[in-house]
C-alpha cells in the first residue's frame, strides 16, 4: 500500500521542512510515502470562499484516481489514539488498497465534490493547527503508526 499525502499550499518554514523530511525519510522503512504539494491558488482576493474551495477541490480531484481511498482532514472528523491510528491503518493494509490518500485542505475547508468523493474524515485535535504543521503532525504519526504495529520502542504507552 501506498500512502498519499496531499497538502494546498507550500511550507514557508525550514525547520518544518527539516522534521517532516525526517519523517518522511524514516517511513520509508515502513510504507511507500507520497507528500504532494498543491501550489497555492494565485489572485484569490477576487474569489468567494465557495470559489476558492472549488477551485482547490479541482486540482485535489485530480492527483486522485479512481481506486484510491480519499480521507480528509477535517475538524469535523474521528478522532483517534496513536494506538486507535494504527489499528486504523493495519485494516486498510488488510484490505488489500493501493493507495490511501489523506488530504489536508486550504484555509476554507474542501469543496462539495470533494467531501462527496472522500471515504472518512479524520480531526487531529478540537484545536486548529496552522495547515504547515498538520503536515508535520501528519506525517509524524503515520510513522508513529507503523512503529506502534511493529512494536518498536519509538511509542510510549
Amino acid at each position: 500500500m501506498t500512502i498519499k499525502l496531499i497538502a494546498i499550499g507550500k511550507t514557508d518554514s525550514k525547520a518544518l521542512l527539516q522534521l517532516i523530511a525526517e519523517y518522511e525519510n524514516r517511513l520509508k522503512h515502513y510504507v511507500k510515502f507520497d507528500l504532494t504539494i498543491i501550489p497555492d491558488i494565485k489572485n484569490t482576493k477576487n474569489l468567494s470562499e465557495t470559489q476558492q474551495k472549488d477551485k482547490e477541490g479541482e486540482l485535489i480531484l485530480k492527483h486522485l484516481t479512481n481506486t484510491d481511498v480519499l480521507v480528509l482532514l477535517d475538524e469535523n472528523g474521528k478522532q483517534f489514539s496513536s494506538v486507535d491510528f494504527s489499528g486504523y491503518l493495519q485494516k486498510k493494509m488488510n484490505a488489500g488498497l493501493k493507495q490511501l490518500v489523506f488530504v489536508i485542505g486550504g484555509p476554507y475547508g474542501f469543496s462539495t465534490e470533494v467531501y462527496n468523493k472522500a471515504q472518512g474524515k479524520i480531526s487531529l485535535s478540537k484545536m486548529t493547527f496552522s495547515h504547515q504543521m498538520v503536515r508535520l503532525f501528519v506525517v509524524e504519526q503515520v510513522y508513529r503508526a507503523f512503529t506502534i504495529l511493529r512494536n518498536e520502542p519509538y511509542h510510549h504507552q
